[in-house]
């Protein structure tokens, strides 16, 4: 934990209340998602909001900046002790308050200068000075230390980059409370490490105040000034670095109203001798750019009632292995040799690998994982319909069925199974997901960032979803950004990087060091040099 830095007036003297948020209640259909919630930020801070998904984080957030806009919900915010009644986000920009949110809003196919001043355009009578444009965007780049070229297309740069260009988007629209919802949910450790920086360099350098709402409790730890935790929908506590003892396990406490005393349940030995999937010489090119190799000459093998961890950075080619393999869904020029059960498979579509028992637990659930704009029901149901049909029609009692038993079986929380899925939280979103290939009945998983977006919680409760299947002899691969998750939850982990397999780990020898100095050398080229 970093030392505390001063932030308000300093000194001894009582920090200026910026923001107060003041018996907040919000309701959605069958849904109480703010209940009375209590809210103080004192200037020039970076406050931490907690809590499990579901919490009302994200609500609470959308009411300030004006998403939920007044009259929408009771409830008062007062700005510098100024009552504020926001009808849209234009009105809490106007005050300087701005939120980025979770999934980036760029246009990929602008560029970033134009990305930068969209809506707020550097204009005269009607007519944008492109110029100026790509002068001034230029300039709050080189205040988050961002090097681009601004015409450079949104589309041709990674997410660390997109985050820093949001960051300096509200930078050009005079920010004094930047909101930001999960800013390194989809990054590295070290974009991540890099948006951490450059919010403490804005709170120091511009006396810029912060919100930022994070899964990540090591992140909290290193960032935060004060934390507020939610728990269903209400105010739990304000912890303070300057008069409490702030730990991770106190944080998590206040976040689901128990100790966790591990953050890994235990599994007994469940790995058999038989192999369930064996992966030979597989090799896929990039589908734009066709003479590239994304996965090169990879060779695995899973077996039942075995987790296999697969770990390496962004652009290690993890999720391009893993959807190559559930019926091609990713790349072009596939080779390699699939083996199932001692059966070589040849499968070339998703329908295929779903009728040959497999499954894909996609790392984005809203893009390619779920129909948001339906109901968990039809989410549930919707790879196998032929599971809930009587001579080619639906049985809707059936499928209702079916989707309560894993409503029940894996405690997502919504009011029926009618509910749309896009109403739910992130967690128990990744439960639908979870739910939707589990009732596939297959025999072999492949979980792409599984618990992404996911709190502690929810996390846990994944976990030993996890277990639950692999202890009923399922094989599952799983590839997560997150070390501490590969190490705790793997029997063994195989190490990419550039798209080739570098390494592989039995459980009892892995080490955070161990596969990091693995990685770094392979990149200076030292590995069998």
């Amino acid at each position: 934990m970093v030392p505390i830095r001063p932030f308000g007036t300093g000194g001894d003297d009582v920090a200026r209340k910026l923001l107060e948020m003041r018996s907040i209640t919000k309701e959605f259909p069958g849904v109480k998602a703010l209940d009375n919630v209590n809210m103080t930020v004192e200037e020039g801070e970076i406050h931490a909001l907690v809590g499990e998904n579901g919490a009302g984080k994200t609500t609470l957030m959308n009411v300030l900046s004006g998403v939920h806009p007044y009259g929408t919900y009771s409830g008062d915010i007062l700005v510098d002790g100024k009552e504020c009644r926001f009808q849209s986000i234009t009105d809490s920009e106007r005050l300087g308050i701005v939120i980025i949110h979770q999934e980036l809003a760029l246009v990929p196919y602008l560029s970033i200068g134009e990305n930068m001043f969209l809506g707020n355009e550097q204009e005269h009578r009607g007519i944008i000075n492109w110029n100026q444009t790509y002068q001034k965007a230029e300039e709050y780049m080189g205040m988050v230390g961002l090097k681009e070229d601004p015409r450079t297309l949104i589309k041709n740069i990674g997410l660390g980059k997109q985050q820093l260009i949001e960051i300096a988007k509200a930078l050009a629209k005079n920010v004094r409370l930047l909101i930001l919802d999960e800013p390194t949910s989809s990054l590295n450790e070290k974009d991540a490490q890099n948006i951490l920086d450059l919010l403490l360099t804005l709170q120091r350098e511009k006396g810029i105040t912060s919100i930022i709402i994070s899964h990540k409790l090591n992140e909290i730890s290193y960032c935060a000034d004060r934390i507020t935790i939610l728990r269903d929908g209400t105010t739990v506590e304000t912890l303070d670095k300057r008069l409490d003892e702030v730990t991770e396990a106190r944080i998590i406490r206040g976040m689901v109203g128990r100790e966790m005393t591990e953050r890994y349940p235990h599994r007994p030995d469940t790995v058999r001798r038989e192999v369930a999937l064996e992966v030979r010489n597989w090799t896929v090119f990039h589908e734009l750019y066709t003479e590239r190799k994304v996965v090169d000459n990879v060779s695995f093998k899973v077996h039942k009632g075995e987790v296999v961890g697969i770990y390496g950075l962004i652009g290690s080619g993890r999720t391009e292995l893993a959807m190559s393999i559930f019926g091609q869904a990713y790349g072009i020029k596939t080779s390699g040799t699939l083996i199932k059960d001692g059966e070589i498979l040849d499968i070339t579509s998703i329908p295929e690998a779903i009728a040959a028992n497999m499954s894909y637990v996609t790392e984005d659930r809203k893009e390619y994982g779920l129909v948001l704009g339906n109901s968990i029901m039809h989410n549930i149901t919707l790879p196998r319909m032929d599971y809930v049909a009587t001579r080619g029609r639906i049985d809707p009692d059936l499928e209702r069925n079916v989707a309560n038993h894993y409503r029940e079986a894996l405690d997502i929380k919504a009011p029926n199974v009618e509910q749309y899925v896009g109403n739910l939280s992130g967690g128990n979103q990744q439960k639908v997901l979870l739910g939707k290939w589990i009732y596939s009945k297959p025999d072999i998983l492949l979980m792409d960032e599984p618990t992404r977006g996911v709190d502690v919680g929810a996390k846990y409760e994944i976990y030993q979803i996890i277990n639950d299947l692999v202890q009923q002899g399922k094989a599952i691969l799983f590839i997560s950004s997150e070390l501490p998750e590969i190490l705790g939850m793997c029997d063994r982990i195989y190490v990419m990087n550039e798209g080739r397999i570098i390494a592989e780990f039995p459980r009892a020898e892995a080490t955070q060091e161990g596969i990091m100095n693995c990685i770094m050398q392979e990149s200076r080229g030292e590995i069998g040099a």
